[in-house]
């Protein structure tokens, strides 16, 4: 089993590059806050536990988030393999989705980071914000705060993967069908 973690940077393409991998490996795209939005959408006993830390500013233990992740792992009857897309985001996230995947006799087979430099982040960013009606991508200051947050929590994230030798780095510039190429080199040599 194909098993991802999806990094990068917002407006670095995680997005669109998850787009390409599921069509082209098969894979099913497990987007934390589209889980979090479902259960709490959804009234589900999860989702009514994570939207009473929500509510209270707090942050959503790791074990009610991989709690909500082996629920949607579990829908799946012999899966291809996932891209997990914004988790984990710290190392204690990182060794629960290893267990997780362990009790699913796997493992998480790469971490993938797409890098991209600052200043064309921002740039795609803004460009975003006038076509995409997010305003916290409209502004040059917020993005920026994002981009930095991004650096602060996944260093340790890298670190970790790399002792694992399961980070890759691949450059983020240029049309998506090149950036997909590169991915792909890296998921097949796997």
């Amino acid at each position: 089993m194909l098993n991802l973690v999806l990094f990068g940077p917002p407006g670095a393409g995680k997005g669109t590059q998850s787009q390409k991998l599921i069509e082209k490996y098969g894979l099913i795209h497990l987007s934390t806050g589209d889980i979090f939005r479902a259960n709490i959408g959804g009234g589900t006993e999860l989702g009514k536990l994570a939207k009473s830390y929500i509510d209270k500013g707090q942050l959503v233990p790791d074990e009610v988030t991989i709690n909500m992740l082996n629920s949607e792992v579990e829908k799946h009857d012999n899966p291809k393999g996932f891209i997990f897309d914004g988790f984990p985001r710290t190392v204690a996230q990182a060794e629960a989705l290893a267990e997780l995947m362990k009790e699913k006799n796997t493992e998480v087979s790469a971490m993938i980071a797409l890098e991209v430099d600052d200043e064309v982040l921002v740039e795609r960013l803004l460009e975003r914000g006038k076509t995409s009606g997010r305003k916290d991508d409209a502004d040059e200051t917020i993005i920026r705060n994002r981009i930095h947050i991004y650096y602060e929590e996944t260093a340790i994230l890298k670190q970790f993967y790399l002792k694992e030798d399961k980070y890759f780095g691949v450059d983020g510039v240029g049309s998506i069908s090149e950036i997909t190429e590169r991915i792909s080199k890296v998921i097949d040599s796997l």
